[in-house]
């Protein structure tokens, strides 16, 4: 019984010292964007052991803002006209699809499940259907209007909970995913206003 218990002991720690182990790579990436990595760098997929309430909702709502956003830059590749839109939306969608990837399996790691069947309109930023629809049948200069309009405003929203998130939250990987999508997202609001204003 003896050995089992000290068997028990050390396993317990050696997996902690993993977990610490992937925790301190993961985290030591943060704010690399910059590398020479083929991949684009996003924050380890291998949850914290500590994390609440908040860290669970700021994922399980992001999932879907996100998707909604990667769909709306997916139309920018036959619908815009403006190169710097087309090149904005490319890196919108190559930024948040690894993103969704990560919060996904936070949830998976926390027993948590992941959102399904869209998202609620009290979300922030979300587009309603017919907003997507006018975006969809929009084509050139209108299309170019529409999707800055909409993407500041779908930004802003995901600004508004990643904030929540870093008051609220637990989780340090999720706080610090939350920080980079603030300053990320607050930059590409400044460049999509720009954009506007010379449309």
């Amino acid at each position: 019984m003896r050995i089992n218990r000290t068997m028990s002991i050390a396993m317990a720690a050696g997996a902690l010292a993993l977990v610490t182990a992937c925790g301190g790579n993961g985290d030591s990436m943060a704010g690399h964007e910059g590398t020479s990595s083929s991949a684009p760098t996003a924050p380890s997929a291998q949850p914290s052991a500590t994390f609440n309430d908040a860290d669970v909702m700021f994922a399980q709502m992001m999932i879907p803002h996100h998707e909604q956003a990667v769909e709306m830059a997916g139309l920018a590749a036959t619908r815009a006209s403006d190169p710097e839109v087309k090149e904005l939306a490319r890196k919108i969608k190559a930024a948040q699809d690894p993103e969704i990837q990560t919060m996904k399996g936070w949830l998976t790691g926390w027993g948590k499940p992941a959102p399904e069947g869209g998202m609620g309109h009290d979300m922030p930023g979300v587009m309603s259907k017919e907003d997507m629809k006018k975006l969809e049948g929009a084509k050139g200069k209108e299309f170019d209007t529409l999707f800055a309009q909409q993407m500041i405003a779908h930004h802003n929203g995901a600004i508004e909970m990643a904030r929540t998130e870093r008051t609220n939250g637990s989780d340090p990987k999720a706080k610090e995913l939350a920080r980079t999508m603030e300053t990320a997202q607050q930059a590409e609001v400044e460049q999509l206003q720009k954009i506007l204003d010379r449309l």
